[in-house]
């Protein structure tokens, strides 16, 4: 193999040595490595979603000059957060492979490497897991007042009445769970979800149920059946035109009076002000929120102010675990292009 110019873009999460580290084990690579770390998540990524960004981005993080100083020059470039576009791709022309940590590349401009000739590869389900366990953990947290519990209990605070019958709630066993998506996390929350003995409900129309889940009772249905039969709501879809805003007051009434509402995926699928208006009307008993409309939230939101709502800020995939496996793929990723073999993953 002859020597090949690497740009490894990293931040304070997904660390550039973990990327350094993994390529080592790649055999016969021959390859000059470069690295910069980014600040997030010390720093926000910007957020496209909301005033437009970059031409053709969503969410990035740095400056495009900065990033074509860093890469010019390299044929592989090995990224997170820092963004690509047409733009800055007409400045790299000797940018041949793009391997990106995330499982949807939105910092990167899809149909501006295909035009520059560019290839990009993904690393898709390299979090699921860590998500799907925190899905779990919101799930528990909501339905067993833990939030209640804990907000009272530091404010000095003994909330006896939390064991009344006509606060608390039934168990995961007599629930039912509906999972609105069945990819990498959707499948993964399902199988975590089993050993509890509810009913799950599965709404995906593009990816059938497998046959161990068919057997071991899991239904699919579609999302008007899901809302209604669920006790438990939690959202595992991606953000695409289809899904914008899909989930907002026509189907937060629909829920069951009492339910709970699960957002571990992303903001912009969520009518936030609707949710809003289903949380403080107490339609809806309880929500746990994992990412927003806006990121960071504002912090004169009122969503934030309500007390039968648990956030958190964009954390359910922050394990070391998910950057290992991410190293791991790309470095595969990295093997097979400099051997000639396609790519297990192209975007």
């Amino acid at each position: 193999m002859s020597k090949k110019q690497i740009a490894v873009i990293g931040d304070h999460f997904m660390k550039a040595e973990a990327f350094t580290d993994a390529l080592k084990g790649v055999p016969g690579l021959d390859a000059e490595v470069r690295t910069l770390t980014l600040p997030w998540p010390d720093q926000p990524m910007k957020h496209g979603y909301v005033d437009g960004g970059l031409k053709g981005l969503k969410e990035y993080l740095g400056d495009p000059d900065e990033v074509v100083r860093f890469v010019d020059g390299a044929e592989i470039l090995i990224n997170h957060l820092a963004p690509i576009n047409g733009e800055i791709l007409d400045r790299l022309p000797n940018l041949k492979l793009i391997a990106v940590s995330r499982g949807g590349p939105v910092n990167i401009d899809v149909a501006a490497c295909k035009a520059h000739n560019v290839k990009l590869v993904n690393t898709p389900g390299r979090n699921s897991s860590a998500v799907a366990e925190f899905t779990i953990c919101a799930i528990l947290n909501e339905t067993r007042l833990i939030r209640a519990g804990h907000e009272a209990l530091r404010k000095g605070v003994w909330r006896g009445d939390l064991y009344r019958f006509d606060i608390i709630d039934s168990e995961l066993s007599e629930m039912t769970v509906g999972l609105i998506g069945y990819g990498h996390i959707g499948t993964k929350v399902t199988k975590l979800l089993k050993p509890f003995g509810c009913r799950i409900l599965v709404d995906d129309p593009y990816v059938p149920l497998s046959p161990e889940d068919v057997a071991d009772g899991v239904k699919a249905v579609d999302l008007d059946t899901l809302l209604g039969a669920s006790d438990v709501v939690s959202l595992h879809a991606r953000v695409t035109e289809e899904t914008k805003g899909f989930l907002a007051a026509k189907q937060f009434a629909r829920m069951k009076k009492g339910a709970y509402f699960i957002n571990t995926a992303r903001g912009p699928m969520v009518n936030y002000d609707d949710l809003y208006q289903a949380l403080k009307s107490r339609h809806l008993r309880g929500a746990m929120l994992e990412t927003f409309w806006l990121e960071p939230v504002p912090a004169d939101a009122p969503l934030l102010q309500l007390d039968n709502v648990t956030l958190t800020p964009h954390i359910a995939g922050a394990s070391r675990t998910t950057v290992r496996i991410a190293a791991r793929m790309i470095a595969e990723e990295i093997r097979r292009y400099a051997a000639g073999e396609p790519p297990l993953n192209p975007f």
